[in-house]
């Protein structure tokens, strides 16, 4: 029954997408036979268009596709770069409901009516999205700020959604070879973590906070204040932010400021964000970003807005992607090749000076030029080309960051035509690389691994104590956590000490 409501739903939403042309790429050779004749069906008599619209077309969809949009703009090798070029035009740019429709989900929120709460609310939204739209509002105390409210059954919504979804995903999957590879139930992954993460306004409240955080190093980046007090599941209050959106060229054409220095502010916050703290913001386009004009001595500050796509690496993760920049800066391909096999991202099979020529053959012909003389389109393509001859499966904790990245220099390029965006991370990249993988820094990563294996050692002996009591002895007070052994993936007690004396061994050798 399911399968028949699952596929019922994929006939309506294909109907709406052929309508823009959106489902013509899956007519192509290169599909298995049963996709395209599903597109063929799904656009017999829409009147589909030659170009495809693919932005449009998600967006006749619904809610939910516009947001699976945003995911699939992350995946140009799934979906090719033209269409996640087009993507990047989802910026969920939807028409507002009524206050009044979304009035009785700010009361049940509060507790009480809103008056109680704030002086005075403006009806007419200056923002709206897929999930939630955004009120200006004055509190009870006199403080400016911004009020998001969910959309009225919107879960329910991205529920049914990501149901089909998820059926879909896993049956393309199973057709193995290039769609294995692309491991679409992944993409699928990222993208209910998304959702279930905006669907509860507390967690984009906190992820505002932390970045917040993240961000003190660098004051010309602003994060709103959160009025935690105010704020629910459904409803976040954050500080108003009086400025110039971005995506307003026009305003800001009027305004006189260093556009080279703000560009700097947003490429090194940015980096500030991924490969310092490993916690950045994912959804940084011109609509989320606001320039503060210059006030005296005070150059302009950038601010932003929006906090439901948050991005996160561990250390060794952000470890490898710098080393990696800073190999791709410097023209050190080989280097960056070792890196791709250490970190796995490269089968063992492969060789990894082949490797390092393939890198070389497209890195090469863009060293030193500028953004705007760079062929994306052809950028791209030579990159997707190396990871199908490498066999290099899709990492998914690196797309969203690729996405990012693509997206801050776009938005630099808006700010100063004149960026190059590597000559702004260099200096960045090339501090972080010395004093994060210089021999203090593994010595003292070594000397961490080492404290935290012998803080182990206590407890393994306990478990060990549990799994071979002594005769007569009397039986533990407590049960114990049990002790992973055996297996490829195990480990044994004897080992994990074994470990712990490696790692003094490294440090002896550090010093």
């Amino acid at each position: 029954m399911m399968a028949i409501i699952h596929l019922w739903r994929m006939l309506v939403w294909g109907r709406r997408l052929a309508r823009h042309g959106a489902l013509r790429p899956f007519e192509g050779p290169r599909m298995p036979m049963a996709v395209r004749i599903i597109a063929w069906v799904a656009r017999f008599g829409a009147g589909a268009p030659q170009k495809p619209d693919f932005a449009a077309g998600l967006a006749a969809v619904g809610p939910a596709a516009i947001k699976l949009g945003q995911a699939l703009a992350t995946r140009p090798d799934l979906i090719g770069s033209e269409a996640a070029t087009d993507l990047m035009r989802l910026q969920d740019q939807v028409p507002p409901l009524p206050f009044a429709a979304v009035e009785a989900s700010l009361n049940d929120a509060l507790g009480m009516p809103w008056q109680a709460k704030f002086q005075s609310i403006d009806p007419v939204a200056v923002g709206a999205a897929s999930m939630a739209q955004v009120h200006r509002g004055v509190t009870a105390e006199g403080r400016q700020v911004a009020i998001k409210i969910l959309r009225p059954g919107i879960e329910a919504d991205l529920a049914r959604a990501i149901a089909t979804y998820e059926w879909s995903a896993g049956h393309i999957e199973r057709l193995g070879g290039e769609f294995a590879r692309l491991r679409p139930r992944a993409v699928i992954a990222t993208f209910k973590g998304w959702t279930e993460t905006e669907l509860d306004l507390r967690r984009e409240a906190a992820s505002a906070s932390e970045l917040a955080e993240t961000l003190l190093g660098t004051p010309d980046f602003i994060v709103p204040g959160i009025d935690w007090t105010l704020s629910s599941r459904r409803v976040l209050v954050i500080d108003w932010i009086d400025g110039i959106k971005l995506s307003d060229t026009a305003r800001l054409a009027t305004l006189d400021f260093d556009r080279r220095r703000l560009a700097s502010v947003l490429v090194e916050g940015f980096l500030s964000q991924s490969i310092g703290q490993g916690f950045f913001h994912a959804d940084l386009h011109q609509g989320n970003l606001f320039v503060l004009p210059p006030e005296g001595a005070q150059g302009a500050r950038l601010a932003v807005i929006d906090f439901g796509i948050m991005g996160r690496m561990n250390r060794r993760a952000r470890m490898y992607l710098a080393e990696i920049l800073f190999g791709l800066i410097t023209g050190n391909y080989a280097r960056v090749a070792e890196i791709h096999f250490e970190a796995g991202y490269v089968p063992a099979h492969h060789n990894v000076g082949a490797f390092a020529t393939a890198l070389r053959s497209v890195g090469e012909p863009i060293r030193g030029r500028r953004a705007s003389e760079i062929a994306i389109t052809d950028l791209l393509e030579g990159l997707f080309a190396i990871t199908r001859s490498f066999d290099m499966p899709v990492q998914p904790h690196l797309l969203l960051l690729q996405k990012t990245m693509v997206m801050v220099e776009g938005v630099a390029l808006t700010i100063d035509p004149s960026v190059n965006m590597w000559e702004m991370a260099e200096p960045y990249v090339r501090r972080w690389v010395r004093d994060e993988l210089g021999p203090e820094a593994i010595l003292a990563d070594r000397l961490a691994e080492t404290v935290h294996a012998l803080g182990q050692l206590p407890r393994i002996f306990r478990q060990w104590v549990a799994e071979h009591p002594v005769p007569g002895a009397a039986p533990p007070t407590q049960a114990l956590p049990p002790l992973r052994t055996g297996g490829a993936s195990g480990w044994r007690w004897p080992w994990l000490i074994l470990a712990a004396g490696s790692g003094l061994a490294a440090g002896h050798w550090w010093l």
